[in-house]
């Protein structure tokens, strides 16, 4: 059974500004809560499941049972999936590792579903960090959660004055993606460097693109404008990592 205060609170974590405050995220669906019960640095402060999750369930943490009609009231998603759970936002030991380590930067990302597919392609290529400007999208937005599939967890994701944070960097190459740069195909794999990937309509800002050492293209045969930024993402670290 859950409680009026219970929903009203779930409910208020769809607000960034709550979940600043709670320090905390939601995450719905079985195979996410599962990847985040994994996760060696995710604590998880609540989960709210259907008798059926909760018979197959293990977990070691506070659970309360729902019916599908209480799921659909706090769950986020168009269709509730039989469990969501609150767990406490990532915390991250020491500075971020950039040398001998290829990173990302995202400049002003606003799609949650563009986000949460490069945090998991980060993960999925071996990335550790992403260094983010302060106007992309909030990772922990439960969209960006969903679309990381658990990968938010396992990927450094780091909020910075991204022009500052570029312009500090004395460690490794910075490259930018244009599109009239250095053919990536032709392009040997990185062992380190820093990939700058700009907003879906607008690409990188002149003044972060300017603090490049490189300017890098995916090059293309038909008459399409752009690509998708996580297509575009996902497409230059198959190749340069």
């Amino acid at each position: 059974m859950i409680t009026k205060n219970q929903v009203k609170y779930i409910q208020s974590l769809g607000q960034k500004k709550c979940r600043d405050a709670e320090q905390v995220f939601v995450a719905e669906g079985p195979k996410l809560v599962h990847e985040l019960l994994m996760a060696e640095n995710c604590k998880l402060v609540h989960v709210y499941a259907l008798k059926e999750w909760i018979n197959n369930s293990k977990a070691n943490v506070e659970i309360t049972e729902v019916t599908a009609d209480e799921l659909q009231k706090i769950s986020q998603l168009t269709t509730p999936n039989h469990v969501l759970a609150i767990a406490k936002k990532i915390e991250w030991e020491g500075e971020p590792v950039v040398k001998g380590n290829v990173s990302l930067a995202l400049d002003e990302i606003q799609d949650p579903g563009n986000m949460g597919t490069i945090i998991r392609l980060a993960d999925w290529f071996g990335v550790k960090n992403i260094f983010c400007s302060m106007d992309c999208v909030d990772a922990y937005n439960s969209k960006v959660v969903q679309a990381s599939m658990g990968s938010i967890a396992r990927v450094r994701v780091e909020y910075t004055e991204l022009s500052s944070r570029l312009k500090n960097n004395n460690e490794v190459n910075i490259y930018a993606a244009v599109l009239n740069g250095t053919d990536i195909t032709k392009m040997e794999k990185l062992s380190e460097g820093i990939i700058v990937i700009g907003n879906e309509s607008k690409g990188i800002r002149e003044d972060v693109r300017r603090l490049s050492n490189a300017q890098i293209t995916i090059p293309g045969k038909g008459k399409a404008e752009s690509l998708n930024a996580a297509v575009a993402t996902g497409i230059i670290l198959s190749h340069l990592v």
